[in-house]
């Protein structure tokens, strides 16, 4: 965990307790089992305080039931105390995988859903918790971010809307467009992003790559990706190149407008391996277009790093692209929900971010800055010197 010292002689804002709805209980676990062998082990020199009681602690998470009437409509059950606490609310707002009953009929729980059992929740502890952290790893409404027309702006509205509840706190990962902050200027909000998680998962998969500007580059696949794509490459010490995506505004397919051509821009790729990176796969259509094209000018490899892998239109496509060889590995993260048929695909590394995610939830309960979560530049590029050189690396 980083910078120890300063949780060594830092006190918590209040008794810590986590609240994972069930789109994120899996990775809610995970956070827990982090925290309290971090409690446990870290040598804090205010743990024998009585006024801090409850510090360490065997489980951190609050016990919390979502009940639904036979109608769909729904309630937010808190089966402990919350008074005096520091609460942290985690919810996943894409987990299609959970339903519920309307009416005899069986719904699969959409983003609506899951905001609205958030703010259920927010709504059963406001009053009496110490303080409310809500990390949404997917920003709910984050491509409604901007507005275009006549049209809403979701997005804000929900940040703003929070605000109102009493949230103090919020934390997102990879954010669409992290500028919607500005919809709620006086609330806390952090948006991080994986880079760091990136490259120690794509490291320890693949044993031969070479990271450098001669053997790789990091491309964006589109204009909106690209100041991810420059950091990337920056950390890593590589070139960069862009995809521009042409499409017809004349038209609207699925909410969108859809893709005419992808245009590159770039130096040459010819025998370089090439990570892609971006905030999210969907469809993946354009994902695709890009990997066919780059090994069409004779990349080598082709590793897609994107934070969110949705797969909204199954995972066909991907099967039959990777038949092709149009890309060789797919990297996400854990912090939103992946079908067991997408982890036990051979092109599938999973890059996990619970550990980090606790780090994040520690520090924000002792009120000390979030930099000290951050990976530095220079240990990035430590690690990446010893793994060029073929010498043990210690993530």
């Amino acid at each position: 965990m980083p910078n120890l010292h300063e949780l060594e002689n830092a006190l918590p804002v209040a008794p810590l307790k986590i609240v994972a709805l069930e789109s994120a209980r899996s990775i809610g676990n995970q956070v827990n089992d982090y925290l309290v062998s971090y409690r446990k082990n870290v040598n804090n020199v205010h743990k024998g305080d009585p006024a801090l009681l409850g510090y360490v602690e065997n489980n951190y998470l609050l016990d919390i039931d979502l009940p639904r009437f036979g109608s769909g409509e729904g309630k937010a059950l808190v089966k402990e105390s919350v008074r005096g606490k520091d609460l942290f609310l985690l919810v996943d707002v894409v987990n299609h995988s959970l339903t519920y009953k309307m009416n005899g009929y069986l719904n699969h729980m959409s983003p609506d859903d899951h905001y609205q059992d958030l703010k259920r929740v927010i709504g059963a502890v406001a009053g009496k918790a110490k303080r409310i952290n809500v990390i949404m790893p997917f920003l709910y409404e984050g491509r409604q971010h901007k507005r275009n027309g006549r049209e809403s702006l979701d997005c804000a509205y929900m940040l703003e809307e929070l605000a109102d509840m009493g949230v103090d706190n919020f934390v997102t990962f990879d954010a669409h467009d992290p500028r919607v902050q500005n919809s709620t200027p006086l609330c806390g909000f952090d948006n991080f992003t994986p880079n760091y998680q990136f490259a120690k998962a794509l490291l320890s998969n693949e044993k031969d790559l070479i990271i450098d500007k001669e053997h790789t580059v990091v491309i964006s696949p589109d204009e909106g990706a690209l100041s991810r794509t420059i950091y990337f490459a920056s950390v890593l010490g590589v070139d960069t190149g862009m995809f521009y995506k042409r499409r017809d505004y004349s038209t609207i397919v699925n909410g969108k407008n859809p893709i005419v051509a992808h245009e590159f821009l770039g130096d040459n790729i010819d025998g370089k391996d090439v990570i892609i990176i971006d905030d999210m796969i969907s469809s993946g259509e354009s994902m695709l277009d890009t990997a066919r094209q780059l090994k069409e000018m004779n990349a080598k490899r082709v590793f897609i790093c994107c934070t969110f892998g949705l797969f909204t239109n199954g995972l066909e496509a991907f099967d039959k692209a990777y038949e092709k060889c149009y890309f060789d590995k797919v990297i996400t993260t854990n912090l939103n929900y992946r079908p067991q048929e997408l982890l036990s695909r051979p092109y599938y590394i999973e890059c996990d971010m619970s550990k980090f995610m606790a780090s994040i939830i520690d520090f924000m309960n002792h009120d000390i800055s979030l930099t000290n979560v951050l990976t530095s530049t220079e240990k990035i590029q430590k690690v990446l010197a010893l793994y060029n050189a073929r010498e043990e690396v210690n993530f």
